[in-house]
């Protein structure tokens, strides 16, 4: 079991950074530097001589390797890695039954990834392919990290005890937190990033425009930011008050609440430098990872029985 733990743990790893590529690709504007699917330029391998040789072309070689080292990852590492769990999965279910069917599910979610990358490109990056396409990929991040969860527990790891409302709001933290980075990415695409002009007034006003599409993208996007925050603080709060009885828990919390101060932060600061590439890129790194922490600090409780008091 350990040695599937750790494989798990690996893919994990493998997954994160491919979604953080994704991430590159669509702040680099390369999402359709390879404008086939799943060739690129009708080539499986396009070298500098191969790339010079195609007449007008608007990219530059490095967008295109950035879109094919994504296609690459998750072709070549993160799907094999996931059938190899799969199989694996399958003769272990009669020590752990419960990773076959989450593992069947990753796969199918593998599938449907692929799937998703390819009419992406064929509908030429809109931001609503785009917001799918990273959906699937964090529903996906979460499952691994189910299974990891899983097997780990099986392993002797202990669950955190907590009230079922805290683990209701941890869920919906999550799902807030998906919604947020779903958002940005629509923001990102339909080029709304620099809509509000202004931090953390939107153009100066509380109450700006939101008949102008672009705005509302943004003023969208941070209140669910918002929202998510206010949501992480309070179960920061509560594990805190917990921390003897859930040390995961508030572990995690701690974390996710630190990361989520620096995500205001680059927030800001891509509104006051005018979004330098590499704060947005951050920027979308980092709340992948607080998505993800979230996820696992839901997954890896169990609820207390309810006492008099709370019925």
């Amino acid at each position: 079991m350990r040695g599937f733990r750790h494989l798990t743990g690996l893919t994990i790893l493998f997954s994160y950074a491919l979604i953080v590529l994704g991430a590159v690709v669509r702040a680099t504007d390369s999402g359709v530097s390879c404008p086939d699917w799943p060739r690129c330029y009708g080539v499986w391998l396009l070298t500098p001589s191969i790339f010079e040789a195609i007449p007008d072309v608007a990219y530059s070689y490095g967008q295109v390797m950035l879109e094919w080292t994504h296609r690459l990852i998750a072709g070549l590492v993160v799907g094999p890695l996931v059938l190899a769990l799969t199989v694996w999965a399958f003769r272990l279910r009669r020590q752990t039954p419960a990773l076959a069917p989450l593992m069947v599910a990753a796969l199918v979610l593998v599938v449907v990834q692929a799937g998703l990358g390819g009419f992406t490109v064929l509908d030429r990056n809109s931001p609503w392919s785009v917001v799918l396409h990273l959906t699937v990929a964090l529903i996906f991040l979460a499952v691994l990290i189910r299974v990891f969860l899983v097997a780990r527990a099986d392993g002797g790891a202990p669950a955190d005890a907590l009230p079922q409302h805290i683990v209701t709001v941890t869920g919906v933290t999550a799902v807030a937190a998906m919604a947020t980075m779903a958002s940005g990415a629509m923001m990102a695409k339909s080029g709304a990033s620099l809509a509000c002009a202004s931090w953390p007034l939107c153009n100066g006003t509380l109450l700006p425009d939101l008949a102008d599409p672009l705005v509302l993208a943004n003023v969208v996007h941070r209140l669910l930011a918002l929202s998510t925050a206010l949501l992480i603080g309070a179960l920061y709060v509560a594990g805190r008050a917990r921390r003897a009885t859930a040390p995961g828990f508030h572990h995690v919390l701690s974390v996710a609440a630190a990361l989520v101060a620096l995500e205001v932060v680059f927030g800001a600061t891509v509104v006051f430098l005018l979004l330098p590439l590499w704060i947005a890129i951050v920027h979308q790194a980092t709340g992948i990872l607080v998505f993800a922490l979230l996820a696992a600090a839901y997954l890896r409780r169990h609820a207390e029985p309810a006492s008099p008091a709370d019925a």
